[in-house]
């Protein structure tokens, strides 16, 4: 299992590339200083016909760690693992997603129910990098609207020609109210300030992994307390990565180190709505925790 993670070096003053082993953090970046990303890594490696593992093996050869995982997450110097200028996202992938953008727009046959069986996936943009929140800081709440939920999601990290370097975690952070009241307003409801979280770590694509076999779990604690919890396993991903990366390429160049949220199976109840203060834990063993907290909309 490869798994690396991006952050702030204060001692240095510049960001770095890290792989993650045994809970140490090992700089790739002082290394090689042009690998603080991990797209040159995986470009490098296929033009040397290097495996994942055999590639990061040369890169650590001898390198000490530079600090433990945790004491990056504690100082805030985690950033999102792969420097994406645009992310992307697909819906209504799950059947509870389904059931959701039902009960949210209230009516039968209605178009989530057609793209949910549709041959065409349901693609959107959701973020800019200047949109995108890094591991540990505050996701915020839209000021017009009043149901606002975390919606937990298995991401891709991808090429420009559509290869999976590897899967990260992502929050979707979403108002159910603005989009159930017209499906036109899903830009308003998914696309705004602090509207997006992906991480911890970027988990590597070595042609092992079995992502079926994984299971998504989604916390949020009020006080304190758990005020919701719900998990789900991407065995009911209806769609292949495959079918929604060829959707969202067609016609649509896509830049290295898009990423591409999947769509999500956890949903909280509808009399749930996130509250300045809450704390999203999106978990999944094989990749880790993305946490953030929520914070009210700026100004208030």
């Amino acid at each position: 299992m490869i798994r690396t993670v991006r952050y702030w070096d204060p001692e240095t003053h510049a960001v770095h590339l890290g792989l993650l082993r045994d809970g140490q953090v090992y700089s790739i970046t002082r290394r090689v200083p042009a690998f603080t990303d991990p797209l040159p890594v995986w470009y490098t490696f296929r033009a040397l016909d290097l495996s994942v593992e055999e590639g990061f093996a040369r890169l650590v050869d001898g390198v000490q760690p530079m600090a433990s995982y945790e004491e990056l997450a504690a100082q805030s110097a985690l950033l999102p693992p792969v420097d994406a200028r645009e992310v992307w996202a697909a819906g209504v992938t799950y059947e509870r997603s389904r059931q959701a953008r039902n009960a949210e727009t209230k009516l039968q046959d209605s178009v989530y129910d057609r793209v949910y069986e549709a041959a065409r996936p349901e693609i959107f943009f959701k973020a800019t990098r200047e949109r995108v929140i890094a591991p540990g800081q505050p996701l915020g709440l839209r000021s017009d609207s009043a149901w606002m939920v975390p919606e937990p999601e298995l991401s891709l990290v991808l090429t420009a020609a559509g290869d999976i370097v590897g899967w990260t975690l992502g929050d979707d952070l979403s108002s159910r109210d603005i989009e159930g009241e017209n499906p036109l307003y899903l830009p308003q409801a998914k696309v705004f300030s602090r509207s997006c979280s992906f991480g911890p770590v970027l988990l590597w694509n070595t042609g092992a992994e079995v992502p079926a076999g994984w299971t998504l779990t989604l916390t949020i604690r009020r006080g304190g307390d758990i005020a919701f919890q719900g998990s789900v396993s991407l065995q009911q991903l209806r769609r292949p990565f495959e079918e929604l990366v060829a959707y969202l390429r067609r016609d649509n160049p896509v830049l290295d180190g898009t990423v591409l949220m999947t769509g999500t199976g956890i949903v909280p109840p509808d009399e749930f709505t996130l509250q300045p203060g809450d704390t999203v834990d999106i978990e999944l063993p094989e990749i880790g925790v993305l946490r953030n907290p929520i914070a009210a909309p700026l100004g208030k």
